[in-house]
């Protein structure tokens, strides 16, 4: 079996994978497309720290391929975007309704794969770097089979951390003022976020101006290529900022351009050890710095959401991949990911 491994010191594709089969509330998945996100190079340079050898990818659609017992929700056939979160179900946060807090949804990798008779961890509870996974129930998702699995694919990270953020942590409205800063596949998620939510202007903020058309066409009713002139656009600031880049600067800078009773939304992925600095005085006024883990979704609710208003053509997924590329080019995909030349790169089986 085909898929990217991380020794610790570098990825590389291996076609000699073997993974076990399905128990008790878990399923197994044929991969058909996966979406390469930041995060997966994020454990290559050790941004996140993560045990190897490691299976890498957690944005991934494709079919059901066999469930363990208990299993009722999906069957062999069915068309899934997979999760990160393998949430338990029982725990007060997941009764909740906020399975992003559940403890069990983080920090302990499985290890379903094997590789000459050695265990490989599982990214991410989840692994779509693979051409089968086994996730846990919770985390596969039933689609239409109407909607292409490599759109479907970016589902599972970029949609739902974007959207996400601002709908579920957010809670934009409609008239709202939202700047986004960082256009790449979750800035590009939180713009069409925004423009569901019905916000009334939406500043996009990337240093590449290339950029623009593709930030307009997702919602963006203004483009900057610096932060320095949203005040010009939004004089007393704005309802909501997002940081989707993972620089401490851009944190601060997000944080300066809130309007009274504004909200910093923290997306981007920074070094565990970076430290941001900002004027305590200027978070007054009744200011706001909130994280935000996965978009603080629900998936089995919001993707089905969110492929509703894909199919209703709200929801923009094709757009969104710019690029697909058969497995084995998985170092082509890693370039242009980290020079900025594709939305997202989807790798398929």
């Amino acid at each position: 079996m085909r898929g990217v491994v991380f020794d610790g010191r570098r990825a590389e594709v291996a076609d000699d994978l073997e993974i076990r089969e399905p128990g008790p509330g878990e399923v197994l998945v044929a991969i058909a497309a996966a979406g390469l996100c930041h995060s997966d190079l994020s454990v290559i340079d050790g941004t996140i720290p993560f045990p190897s050898p490691v299976v890498l990818g957690h944005e991934g659609a494709g079919t059901v391929e066999a469930v363990g017992a208990g299993v009722t929700h999906v069957a062999p056939g069915d068309h899934v975007a997979l999760s990160t979160l393998a949430n338990c179900g029982a725990c007060a946060a997941c009764d909740q309704g906020r399975p992003t807090m559940c403890r069990s949804s983080v920090g302990r990798p499985g290890q379903p794969f094997s590789r000459g008779g050695r265990p490989l961890y599982q990214f991410a509870a989840n692994s779509a770097f693979a051409e089968r996974t086994v996730v846990r129930a919770v985390q596969a998702v039933k689609i239409p089979t109407g909607i292409p699995l490599a759109s479907a694919a970016v589902i599972g990270c970029g949609v739902l951390t974007g959207v996400g953020a601002v709908l579920n942590r957010a809670r934009v409205g409609i008239g709202d003022t939202v700047v986004v800063i960082g256009t790449g596949g979750i800035g590009l998620n939180v713009l069409q976020g925004a423009r569901i939510a019905g916000a009334l202007t939406i500043v996009a903020v990337d240093t590449n101006p290339a950029k623009e058309k593709t930030a307009r066409h997702f919602g963006a009713t203004h483009f900057l290529t610096s932060v320095d002139g949203v005040r010009e656009i939004l004089p007393d600031g704005a309802r909501h900022v997002f940081e989707c880049v993972g620089h401490t600067t851009l944190v601060r800078q997000a944080i300066d351009l809130l309007d009274r009773g504004g909200q910093a939304v923290l997306l981007g992925m920074p070094a565990p050890t970076a430290e941001a600095a900002f004027l305590p005085a200027a978070m007054f006024l009744d200011k706001a710095i909130l994280g935000c883990r996965y978009g603080s979704s629900r998936p089995q609710h919001d993707i089905a959401l969110y492929a509703g208003l894909y199919e209703d053509g709200r929801l923009l997924l094709d757009e969104l991949v710019t690029r697909t590329y058969p497995v084995e080019d998985f170092a082509v995909a890693v370039e242009d990911a980290e020079q900025g030349r594709v939305a997202r790169g989807v790798l398929t089986f």
